[in-house]
């Protein structure tokens, strides 16, 4: 298959957190395939709706965004440096995650000490960054459509994406841009849910490289283990 765009990405393992996410967005990033929604007991939003921006990455946290190749490096190349930078990088163990109200969207976030996941997510963008097209006149003004605050900017310009090194901020996107009580109803819906579905701790053992199909959703190409 080819990829018009290529990310780093956590996805989460075989098992509850994954078959949820995959259910909740519609679309298993591992297969390629969409997925049934779930029925979730007291929600009475539309799924399919709330969930159709995210849906196209998958059930992800992003560690390095998206990127279109740059010219001379072929798909193999990323994957062959992805995978020895993972050899240098040591698995991330967290607290746990839990569901979050994030301005006007909903998320997996995680708890405790974030630190050492910060600093992967900086690894992998400045050392897979020669891989990175620039970002196109027309992209670098939809980003700046944001008010972007002037470090973000300077991101922005240097590593192709404003939230990576000191903004950076990790989640799991669950929803697209809702309307604020909206938002909180959805999250005391979905909250019951997942009481047996979040894990503790949450533990961060490998990335997979993704790619991103003409129809603009995501796929699992490889995963490497984090050995560090």
């Amino acid at each position: 298959m080819q990829f018009q765009r290529y990310a780093i990405y956590y996805t989460a393992p075989p098992g509850p957190l994954a078959d949820f996410g995959a259910a909740w967005l519609g679309w298993d990033v591992a297969t390629g395939l969409p997925v049934r929604h779930p029925i979730i007991q007291g929600l009475k939003d539309n799924i399919a709706e709330i969930t159709e921006t995210p849906r196209k990455y998958g059930f992800h946290g992003t560690i390095k965004p998206p990127f279109r190749l740059t010219e001379g490096y072929t798909s193999h190349d990323l994957a062959i440096s992805t995978k020895a930078l993972c050899r240098e990088l040591a698995p991330v163990t967290l607290d746990g995650l839990e569901l979050a109200q994030l301005g006007r969207f909903l998320a997996l976030v995680p708890k405790g000490d974030t630190t050492a996941l910060a600093d992967l997510a900086a690894a992998a963008v400045q050392t897979l960054d020669q891989f990175r097209a620039a970002p196109s006149d027309a992209e670098l003004a939809k980003r700046r459509q944001a008010n972007l605050s002037a470090r973000q900017d300077a991101n922005l310009v240097k590593w192709g994406y404003p939230y990576v090194m000191e903004d950076f901020r990790f989640h799991l996107t669950l929803t697209g841009k809702l309307e604020k009580k909206r938002a909180a109803r959805v999250l005391q819906a979905l909250e019951p849910a997942l009481v047996n579905t979040l894990p503790k701790p949450f533990e961060i053992n490998h990335l997979t490289l993704a790619g991103e199909d003409s129809a603009g959703r995501f796929h699992t190409i490889e995963q490497f283990e984090l050995k560090g």
